[in-house]
């Protein structure tokens, strides 16, 4: 072979590798599409009553759960690769509106308000499914605005800056939206709520949920979590340790950290508007022009 077809070997090979480094990401987002379609049909198979429904529930919110991880290892696999590119983008966002927005609205609805007790009221429990679907149906608004909004924007900053150097998501994540909702289901061993006053409370979460994926307060990105330096064995460590204990007590931890996260970017946006009062300087009131003419008119008012 002479040196110009083994040149030409080599540029092939070296363009098959190319491509396959950027179907790596994909394979990644496509695992996240199948997360969420395989827990859409076991909300479903719940409510065809051809299943164990606290069982079905729990896989649809374990589905949710795994594909967070996916959804952040797929960006840091291209960035790390540099094999980013608009068709894994616009495969990115559609991904997360499946399965961070369609799948965890559907679980959220079926779990929350599908099936209450008919103890009660059978006015009230129409009521309530009414607004379940409706604060469902928002929150799926609001994570596919927040995915849109994420797309266009460039060095969007926060209503509430935090340290300079460090980077923020502005509103809440539609992943962490998606996971408060899946822990908490999981949290519960997917359980359905049957009782008026606990579907209240979950009424609330939805709502709050999506209203914070549309704000402008700050939330940690996690990004200073650097696996590219030299010698993480540290961090490795730790991230191996947090993860056994993630498995071993799955519903405590990832609820717990799902209510932190959430709660986080709330005392945030809080602790900046108390700042900001207080180092707002006290307002100095000068009195009035008249006022003013009485009062330095007053000694001689007094001699007459």
């Amino acid at each position: 072979m002479n040196p110009r077809e083994a040149a030409a070997v080599k540029a092939r090979n070296q363009a098959r590798l190319r491509r396959g480094m950027y179907l790596l990401p994909s394979l990644f987002t496509v695992g996240n599409i199948a997360a969420g379609y395989f827990s859409i049909t076991q909300a479903l198979k719940a409510i065809s009553g051809s299943g164990n429904v606290p069982w079905d529930l729990d896989l649809a919110a374990i589905a949710i759960l795994i594909a967070i991880p996916l959804d952040s290892l797929d960006g840091r696999i291209a960035r790390m690769t540099n094999t980013t590119s608009e068709f894994g983008k616009e495969l990115d966002s559609l991904a997360d509106a499946i399965t961070f927005g369609v799948a965890p609205s559907l679980l959220a609805l079926i779990w929350g308000f599908h099936f209450l007790s008919v103890s009660f009221t059978p006015q009230l429990q129409l009521d309530l499914q009414h607004a379940g679907a409706f604060f469902c149906f928002l929150f799926l608004i609001g994570g596919v605005s927040r995915l849109a909004r994420f797309n266009i924007s460039h060095d969007a900053q926060p209503r509430n800056p935090g340290r300079p150097g460090r980077k923020y998501f502005v509103g809440m994540p539609i992943p962490a939206a998606a996971g408060l909702l899946a822990a908490t289901v999981h949290f519960f061993y997917g359980i359905p709520v049957q009782a008026w006053w606990v579907a209240l409370i979950w009424l609330a979460i939805v709502g709050l949920s999506g209203f914070l994926m549309v704000s402008t307060w700050r939330f940690w990105s996690g990004k200073e979590i650097n696996f590219s330096r030299r010698h993480p064995f540290q961090l490795l460590f730790v991230l191996a340790v947090m993860f056994y204990v993630m498995i071993r007590f799955s519903n405590v931890v990832l609820f717990a950290m799902a209510l932190i996260y959430m709660f986080s970017g709330i005392w945030a946006r809080a602790a900046y508007g108390w700042s900001r009062r207080r180092r707002r300087p006290p307002a100095v009131s000068f009195p009035e022009p008249a006022a003013a003419a009485e009062e330095s008119d007053w000694p001689n008012r007094d001699r007459s």
